[in-house]
């Protein structure tokens, strides 16, 4: 994944750590949400474009793969890509790893749904947003491709993802309230949130 541009670079501070002694996993996904802004940015959706347009994002999945535990004091790099794009949907991957030993500490994947703010309705991405992550993810085809993902290949495509992006295409899903991984998905992940990406 070093061919997936740096999104965010920081440092691991004392009072991100639990009693456990390492970093907490709501700094995980709050360094993972600082670089999904910042890989939005990069094709086109920016804060101030959403102001103009109405439009926002909402991550409706999350999967996040712990690997190595962060300490503090620890360097880190997040580096990110486009896995797909859809006409309403973005889905992306972060990996975050210890810059001093080059370890992967945590990767996720995140969907989110492009929203009409007013409506609290998904609505198709813009055209340009489009043509922007398809020259991105050209640039990746071979190092990922959105294929070689396990977690993706039996979750990100299963029918209760596509129920649960087909409810909000259709504006029916209740952003304000998570569900819980299933079966035998509760094993694949250690984060489930829906909410502002």
């Amino acid at each position: 994944m070093s061919e997936f541009g740096i999104t965010y670079r920081g440092t691991v501070f004392p009072w991100q750590c639990d009693h456990m002694g390492h970093m907490n996993v709501m700094w995980y996904t709050g360094k993972f949400d600082e670089a999904s802004w910042q890989l939005l940015s990069s094709v086109g959706l920016t804060r101030s474009r959403f102001r103009k347009e109405g439009a926002g994002m909402a991550a409706v999945e999350q999967h996040i793969e712990y690997n190595r535990e962060l300490h503090a004091g620890d360097i880190v790099t997040i580096r990110s890509a486009i896995l797909e794009v859809r006409d309403k949907s973005i889905r992306l991957r972060h990996q975050m790893t210890n810059d001093e030993t080059g370890e992967v500490a945590a990767i996720t994947t995140i969907v989110a749904v492009h929203l009409d703010i007013g409506l609290r309705k998904a609505r198709s991405l813009p055209s340009d947003v489009h043509t922007r992550a398809a020259a991105m993810m050209s640039m990746w085809s071979g190092t990922d491709g959105g294929n070689s993902d396990p977690v993706a290949a039996t979750h990100i495509g299963s029918p209760r993802s596509e129920a649960k992006l087909e409810a909000a295409a259709a504006g029916t899903l209740p952003f304000s309230k998570a569900s819980p991984p299933e079966g035998n998905d509760r094993a694949r992940f250690d984060a489930l949130s829906i909410g502002g990406l």
